[in-house]
């Protein structure tokens, strides 16, 4: 495979670099050394949740603060990006360090939503907000438009808390089981602890945050109507 500052890569997703470097450290994990993406995603991730709300905005315009903020969540989560990272073809392009090389990296959801965001901090710079935005809001466009107007439901924490508070019960705990993993690919598992009725369940995520949902969903399953 040609070195990512070669001209044959610097293209993604029909944008050419004016300056290829950028796309060649978007593409670059952490493990494979400096420059790498971190800085990149952090840019990314702001511009990429500006381009999403301007677009939630103009296609909801009845749409209150809640729920606007809600599908945002719901569109730039970590398992949604990787998605989109994964019909754009990034895994393969990834530049990793060995020890990522040899576990899979290049397909994990937390390396991949990275290297996604990392992009289109890469393209944001290269080009400005408004090419980003012409290049980045077609990959979220199908999802946006499947998402009802309005009607996002809400996160799995909220809606054990509201079922637990609407029959004045006591809130879950949420007890952390498990760290593991190198520093930049954490894996947690949290479990869910509810006292009445007496119920618990676990979840496993790239965030202590993404764990909790997960295992207050598994709760919420054991829940009558919930």
């Amino acid at each position: 495979m040609p070195a990512p500052t070669d001209p044959a890569t610097a293209a993604f997703a029909g944008h050419v670099f004016a300056a290829p470097a950028l796309l060649a450290q978007a593409l670059t994990h952490r493990s494979a050394g400096a420059p790498h993406n971190e800085r990149l995603e952090f840019l990314g991730d702001a511009v990429l949740g500006v381009i999403v709300a301007e677009a939630l905005y103009a296609r909801w315009p009845k749409a209150d603060e809640g729920s606007l903020t809600r599908a945002r969540a719901e569109l730039v989560r970590e398992s949604s990006l990787a998605g989109v990272a994964r019909r754009l073809e990034i895994g393969p392009r990834l530049v990793l360090g060995p020890g990522e090389m040899k576990s899979g990296g290049h397909r994990r959801d937390s390396i991949l939503s990275d290297a996604l965001e990392a992009i289109i901090g890469a393209i944001y710079l290269d080009a400005g907000f408004d090419a980003c935005r012409r290049v980045v809001l077609p990959w979220f466009e199908e999802a946006v438009s499947a998402v009802p107007a309005g009607k996002v439901g809400k996160d799995a924490k909220t809606r054990l808390q509201e079922w637990l508070q609407g029959r004045q019960k006591p809130l879950p705990q949420y007890v952390l089981q498990q760290e593991s993993g190198e520093e930049h690919a954490r894996v947690f598992v949290v479990r869910c602890v509810v006292s009445d009725p007496p119920l618990a369940g676990e979840g496993e995520g790239g965030s202590r945050r993404a764990a909790e949902q997960l295992a207050a969903e598994v709760v919420l399953g054991q829940l009558p109507g919930a």
